[in-house]
């Protein structure tokens, strides 16, 4: 049987601040768990209800519903749930410098988080960054919406200007921001080596980010929506820099 205190422990861990003091995350649900596992992350303690089938050489402690009830962070239980270790390793010196970056510039709906990095893992970009000001990394919704691509995909969280600037040693040669005013997407060349910044939802792309870029892009309105998810916008840019020939 758990104990109070560990299921105040696995409850707390939907606050920011007490998976940041404790170093632990929490993720739940048989299908995210599965992926995670079949991407090769490893967990701290794995606990289920005998609904669960756990795969072969994960070790699980077995509890009962109404226990997975009591630590559940969803309205509706799952059968599975996991504890991780939070790892947040830095960007390497020249870290963007090669390769295609998906850079998200305050993002604050886990939600679309979770499906910016999925979509980089779909389109092969070497890594994502996350400003400070984006929906925390370890968030449950963003790792549920990222699925096994939070495993498969590097992300670093740190301030954006810093490797953005011109004279860094890690600016790629092209700093690409969606924006409204931008000029056609489709007139984008060929890139092998470039950042792609998403703006917040609403607000766009931040002051401190905008003088960095060395091109906006839009994609054109055929309709009348005002604006398009970030998640959707960004995806239509990765698919056409991948269909340029990268």
């Amino acid at each position: 049987m758990l104990t109070r205190a560990e299921i105040q422990h696995l409850r707390s861990l939907r606050e920011k601040r007490r998976r940041e003091e404790s170093e632990l995350f929490v993720v739940e649900g048989a299908k995210v768990i599965g992926e995670l596992l079949t991407a090769g992350l490893t967990f701290t303690e794995v606990l289920a209800t005998p609904d669960w089938r756990a795969p072969a050489g994960v070790e699980v402690k077995r509890i009962t519903s109404e226990e997975m009830a009591r630590i559940s962070h969803f309205p509706t239980p799952s059968a599975v749930l996991a504890v991780g270790r939070i790892s947040r390793p830095a960007l390497p010196t020249g870290g963007l410098a090669r390769g295609l970056t998906l850079a998200l510039d305050g993002v604050q709906d886990p939600g679309n988080v979770g499906t910016l990095i999925r979509i980089a893992d779909w389109f092969a970009f070497d890594r994502v960054l996350l400003s400070p000001d984006c929906a925390d990394l370890f968030h449950q919704k963003v790792i549920n919406a990222s699925m096994g691509s939070f495993a498969r995909v590097p992300v670093h969280t740190m301030e954006l200007p810093a490797p953005l600037a011109p004279g860094s040693a890690s600016r790629p040669p092209d700093v690409i921001g969606c924006d409204l005013e931008g000029e056609d997407h489709t007139l984008l060349p060929p890139l092998k080596d470039a950042v792609v910044v998403i703006g917040a939802e609403g607000r766009g792309l931040s002051a401190a980010t905008k003088p960095l870029l060395t091109r906006r892009v839009t994609i054109s309105r055929l309709g009348r929506a005002e604006s398009l998810n970030a998640a959707v916008a960004a995806g239509i840019i990765c698919a056409h820099l991948r269909r340029g020939g990268n």
